[in-house]
């Protein structure tokens, strides 16, 4: 069950795609959505810039500089907040007593966003990040280190705001320990689907084709109906396969995150990176 969800407030444009899909999933499962506003720290921004040359006076300019964008910027996002409340006729709450349906809470930290909301998503059942678009939102960092800090599944809404959930699930299976805690993760809303579609994409039939059957037949266990297709990548590779067969289907696609690295920058290989930029559905991670 999903009770308590996060999702960051940036004060951009892309905030509305993230309101609309926290509260389409509120919606189903009468949740609770913590907005979380992060402020540059402009002290040590501008303590960053000046690095390489400049000094106190320099600073002290780029502190002014970077104050008066973060004012600007928290501004919009109270308001983005407080409109959206007003519009969802969301109730303010900080905790359950004597609440019923949606509520919503507003926070607010200063530093760096990647860490709080890594640290904010443990206590949460869903975290609810956009992607950046034009150098505004939420960055790839951000989703990085709630995929890789939390412990917590994912939800990247498309760019189109969210009218409800998608009725039917694709699930991009294959034999990793990340799939499957994606699916147990997304079983709130695998369970609430009309149709779940297992997609495994890969040269040769094989294991995964198996591991796919297995899979359908255990949510089927759930009363669910689910289906398996296999598809060989085209020409432009597996990730735009599997993307192509979830835009078809007009779906909400479960994933694993899928690491190659123990480096921080390189942590996620290039199928999860692509797939976090070119999805055209919501698309719910797990690593």
């Amino acid at each position: 069950m999903i009770k308590a969800i996060l999702a960051p407030a940036t004060g951009s444009h892309t905030d509305a795609a993230v309101f609309a899909a926290a509260v389409a999933v509120a919606r189903k499962f009468a949740a609770h959505i913590d907005l979380l506003h992060v402020r540059v720290d402009s002290t040590a921004m501008a303590a960053t810039m000046a690095a390489d040359g400049g000094g106190a006076v320099m600073v002290s300019g780029l502190v002014e500089r970077i104050d008066e964008e973060a004012d600007q910027r928290e501004g919009r996002a109270k308001t983005l907040f407080q409109s959206f409340c007003d519009r969802e006729r969301l109730a303010i709450a900080e905790g359950p007593a004597g609440q019923a349906g949606v509520t919503a809470q507003w926070l607010r930290q200063t530093g760096d966003e990647a860490s709080w909301v890594a640290e904010y998503g443990r206590s949460a059942d869903l975290l609810v990040i956009g992607r950046s678009a034009d150098s505004e939102g939420a960055a790839l960092d951000t989703i990085e280190a709630a995929l890789l800090g939390s412990g917590r599944p994912v939800l990247i809404p498309a760019a189109a705001p969210l009218a409800a959930l998608p009725e039917t699930v694709v699930i991009a299976w294959k034999a990793a320990p990340e799939a499957a805690r994606a699916v147990t993760a997304a079983m709130p809303l695998i369970a609430a689907a009309k149709r779940v579609l297992i997609v495994t994409v890969a040269e040769e039939m094989g294991l995964s084709d198996q591991e796919g059957a297995r899979l359908m037949n255990s949510l089927r266990w759930h009363g669910l109906d689910v289906s398996t297709r296999h598809l060989q990548p085209g020409m432009t590779g597996a990730a735009d396969t599997l993307l192509d067969a979830a835009r078809d289907e007009a779906a909400l696609l479960v994933m694993g995150a899928y690491g190659h690295s123990r480096l921080r920058e390189w942590v996620f290989g290039g199928f999860t990176r692509h797939v976090l930029r070119g999805a055209e559905v919501p698309v719910l991670m797990m690593h």
